[in-house]
């Protein structure tokens, strides 16, 4: 592929975090580094350990193919492969290339001279992952608490933790987190429509300023965050949905074992209703 105009501003030299300029350099218009090459192993082993698992099943069927962690009996021992070893290698690829994925982005922001916003919001998605699969399972006692690697069967995981522990919706981290989730679509939809009524008016209409949309708002709700605001507030809105939905999985189980409609017994044994 030929070098587009555009690339020459950011290929430049240096930034890496590891191996220097051995492995600086780009494959087309995309940049490598040793934490690229560590993506691609670990990517390509994990999909491999997937396919060996499916092999051991009984189906190719992509919605159903099922890799199950260890049974609880082994704790957090490792297991044989036919039992649950393969789930553990495949979480020790995914971990990899997560990770890898996320100092590659540090890599490409310090080349550019960014800030590291990026690879600290991708962060937030892959401590999330990590705290389903290593951190709450450690927590407990056991690997064969972590959910399996499937479309089906981990929908099924999701439903039965929520049974589990009983009306899941009641648990206040979880209420928290659907909550930023929706706050999030509600923010960065009206963020969106908003751009896309200004640049896209009626036929034969001249396209709007900032001036138009920070006047909308402040027409609408009183008060306008701004271009650069609004981002900042999605930014902190996802990010902080996605830590909140960490925190409600890890303390169930091993915080709270009980059904979450008893944790809120403290707001009826409060003396104002009595």
């Amino acid at each position: 592929m030929a070098l587009q105009s555009y690339e020459r501003k950011y290929r430049v030299r240096g930034g890496t975090l590891v191996g220097g300029e051995l492995f600086d350099f780009w494959v087309g218009p995309f940049y490598v580094g040793l934490f690229g090459i560590s993506t691609v192993f670990f990517s390509i082993i994990g999909t491999a350990l997937i396919l060996w698992g499916a092999a051991l099943g009984n189906t190719w069927n992509p919605w159903t193919i099922n890799i199950q962690p260890p049974p609880l009996e082994y704790g957090l021992a490792l297991a044989p492969l036919a039992d649950g070893g393969i789930w553990q290698l495949v979480t020790i690829c995914a971990v990899g290339a997560f990770g890898s994925w996320v100092l590659r982005q540090a890599e490409i922001s310090r080349k550019l001279g960014m800030g590291l916003h990026i690879p600290v919001a991708y962060s937030v998605a892959v401590f999330a992952y990590v705290t389903l699969v290593v951190i709450r399972p450690i927590m407990l006692g056991a690997w064969g608490h972590g959910f399996p690697y499937g479309i089906f069967s981990h929908l099924d995981w999701v439903s039965n933790v929520g049974y589990q522990y009983l009306h899941f919706h009641y648990n206040p981290a979880h209420m928290i987190a659907v909550s930023l989730f929706f706050t999030t679509t509600l923010a960065l939809g009206l963020h969106g429509a908003l751009i896309l009524s200004a640049v896209n008016p009626r036929p034969g209409g001249t396209v709007r300023s900032a001036e138009h949309e920070d006047s909308f708002f402040r027409d609408h709700i009183g008060y306008s965050i701004g271009a650069i605001g609004i981002h900042r507030l999605g930014l902190f809105l996802a990010l902080s949905a996605g830590i909140w939905s960490a925190i409600c999985i890890v303390i169930s189980g091993p915080v709270w074992t009980a059904s979450w409609t008893e944790w809120w017994s403290w707001w009826l044994d409060l003396p104002i209703w009595s």
